[in-house]
């Protein structure tokens, strides 16, 4: 499998990987190429390389032993009861998913308007 963008490219700006993360990126990369090029087969190369390293970061995590998982979109915490909880925007932790502004960037999902297959019926 093809993937857009290496390992390299995920590092850069984001964090310096172990060996056993950039095995992992390796893999991560092939399954996110997958993933895009089922959502969005014509979108930009350019594109396709950025969601791919934005994808393979939010898998991988950055490293921290951090309080929030990287794509949470809310929170919560106490402190004596040992609760937590988090809401992910499109995926899970450590899942490959496309966010929501990986989808403006492949231009796809969130299109306005409709269609009535009986208007396609003669």
């Amino acid at each position: 499998m093809i993937a857009y963008t290496s390992v390299e490219d995920v590092q850069a700006g984001f964090r310096t990987l172990t060996d056993t993360e950039k095995e992992q990126a390796e893999a991560l990369l092939a399954e996110a190429a997958r993933i895009i090029d089922r959502a969005a087969p014509n979108a930009d190369e350019e594109d396709k390389k950025i969601v791919s390293c934005r994808m393979v970061r939010r898998a991988i995590g950055d490293g921290s032993s951090g309080m929030f998982p990287m794509g949470a979109t809310q929170g919560s915490m106490s402190a004596l009861g040992y609760a937590q909880s988090w809401t992910m925007q499109g995926g899970s932790s450590g899942e490959l998913y496309l966010g929501k502004t990986d989808r403006q960037l492949l231009g796809i999902g969130n299109r306005i308007g409709s269609h009535s297959p009986l208007e396609d019926m003669e």
